[in-house]
């Protein structure tokens, strides 16, 4: 039986974990974490935010997921545009769904995330 999620996996570039950081950080305000020792060696970077784990993990040859996708919530997608265009990060509104408000922006290799407020 299922209790939870416990991470989400995206794929990135081999050598591209600066860019991640830059994004996930930077722009999202993930903080990143250390992986396993075990697993340091593979590439790729976490990251943690309030209930939230993020995994990117090295993947070759690299295709970005274009429709599949995560979608983060946020406490005001009013803050977060405003953010994003203090970071000339570009982002695309889409339909509003019932008592939800969105847009979609992209990471640094292309992968589609989601970042929604309910409302």
């Amino acid at each position: 039986m299922l209790i939870g999620l416990d991470h989400i996996q995206l794929a990135m570039p081999e050598g591209a974990e600066k860019e991640a950081v830059a994004f996930y950080s930077g722009i999202l305000g993930l903080i990143q974490i250390a992986k396993p020792a075990a697993l340091a060696g593979r590439g790729g970077v976490w990251f943690e935010g309030p209930q939230i784990s993020v995994h990117l993990g090295v993947e070759t040859p690299f295709a970005p997921a274009r429709k599949a996708h995560p979608a983060f919530r946020v406490a005001s997608l009013d803050a977060m545009v405003a953010h994003l265009d203090a970071t000339e990060t570009a982002y695309t509104p889409d339909a509003d769904l019932p008592g939800i408000r969105r847009v979609f922006v992209a990471d640094p290799f292309g992968n589609r995330i989601e970042l929604l407020e309910r409302v």
